[in-house]
């Protein structure tokens, strides 16, 4: 692979504008010409820190130019399956384990306690707890779907977290926020593993704007299928009223492949609170 390719699979995954001509060209309403595919093979090798993914035998680098490398072979196996997979073009969006795997790298590793607090910080405002008071299918599909949450925030991180009624903020007590920060905290745990379970959980808990449907995908609660749901009571219940947006429906779709690429690599990781 030549220093030219590098630079292209490393630009590919790469948010700043000025590195990024795809993203500068969706900006500019333009339709992105995606890069052509520069490699023959994707495999996975031995590296230092663990497994690496290789293109056509050469390691691939992040856009902070640290080498692709996980400490999990089975989560490499599936990065290399991810650039196997591309056509003639390669699709960044196509590509949603190396999206997470490139954020854990270059950026959560060095901050782990902040995106840690991030992480928790959710639980001060979680979606499972504003509720609607009407209409009663509504209501009792949150209360279904949800309920069952704040079980599990009690009995297994031992948070006790309140419902209000409506959307305006209601604090949640100190224990019961200390209690998902430990919790967040005990999950990503210590030494190399961390900064992937924590980048899975911090995408998954964004993704669904609630850390404890983060946390239960992760501990292994409930999968990325039953997650999602959980996650979009309101909107499914919208749809039904008033018919589904075609746009919309496609970026939720392209979300939902991010949100399942975050559950593997949690579940290649594993991890208990």
């Amino acid at each position: 692979m030549s220093r030219k390719s590098e630079n292209l699979a490393e630009g590919l995954f790469v948010p700043n504008e000025e590195r990024n001509p795809l993203r500068a060209a969706v900006q500019r309403g333009a339709q992105p010409e995606l890069p052509k595919r520069f490699y023959q093979s994707a495999s996975v090798g031995e590296a230092e820190g663990g497994y690496a993914v290789l293109l056509d035998g050469r390691t691939v680098k992040t856009p902070a130019r640290r080498t692709l490398t996980t400490p999990s072979s089975p989560l490499t196996t599936a990065l290399a399956a991810e650039w196997a997979a591309q056509g003639e073009r390669l699709n960044p969006s196509s590509m949603p384990l190396t999206k997470i795997v490139n954020s854990a790298i270059d950026g959560v590793a060095e901050r782990l306690p902040e995106v840690a607090a991030d992480v928790a910080k959710y639980a001060g405002s979680d979606l499972v707890s504003y509720r609607a008071e009407e209409p009663e299918r509504l209501a009792a599909a949150q209360a279904e779907a949800w309920d069952p949450l704040l079980a599990f925030a009690r009995k297994r991180l031992g948070a006790e977290l309140t419902t209000t009624v409506g959307v305006i903020f209601r604090a949640q007590s100190a224990e019961a926020t200390a209690a998902v920060a430990e919790a967040v905290r005990a999950y990503a745990g210590e030494g190399p593993e961390a900064p992937f379970r924590l980048a899975a959980l911090h995408t998954m808990t964004t993704l669904t704007g609630s850390c404890l449907i983060a946390l239960a995908v992760a501990l292994g609660e409930m999968d990325a299928e039953a997650a999602w749901a959980a996650a979009h009571v309101d909107e499914d219940h919208q749809i039904r009223a008033w018919g589904a947006d075609e746009e919309a429906m496609a970026r939720r779709a392209r979300r939902f492949e991010e949100m399942k690429a975050a559950a593997r690599i949690a579940e290649f990781f594993g991890g208990d609170a």
